[in-house]
């Protein structure tokens, strides 16, 4: 099962295409919005998560191609739920977030197979970039 949205065709427009969807999990609501906003200005549908524990279990009868993590929340850290995707969904690319330079968290995650890791505020094209490198990896 694809993990698109589907748009139909239209003869007024033909170029409209099925937008991949990202998935995001972050406590901050600025966070959200804006990487939302910037994944929905290049084209990617989103759908964001405020605790971990709720993707969890929208994950638990979807299919996840990629997500990205903040690596610190509160209830549930980033390399938590990474352990849970791993377990789950060993296939599903992460993509880690942090507003704290950490570079063994870093090192641990990339070395649990994370496709990037960026500190905020990162570089958007950067980051976009790193997105599809990671959905063409899935």
């Amino acid at each position: 099962m694809s993990l698109t949205t589907v748009t139909e065709l239209t003869p007024e427009c033909p170029s409209i295409a099925s937008a991949e969807v990202c998935y995001l999990v972050d406590d901050d609501p600025s966070v959200r919005k804006s990487i939302s906003r910037l994944l929905e200005s290049e084209g990617f549908s989103v759908r964001a998560f405020s605790e971990p524990e709720a993707f969890l279990n929208h994950m638990a009868t979807n299919p996840v191609r990629l997500v990205v993590l903040d690596i610190w929340m509160e209830r549930m850290t980033g390399m938590e739920l990474l352990a849970h995707l791993c377990a789950r969904s060993p296939g599903t690319r992460v993509i880690f977030i942090t507003g704290h330079e950490d570079r063994a968290a870093e090192a641990t995650v990339m070395q649990a197979g994370a496709s990037a890791f960026f500190i905020k505020p990162f570089d958007d094209q950067k980051f976009i970039a790193a997105v599809r490198d990671a959905l063409n990896q899935a």
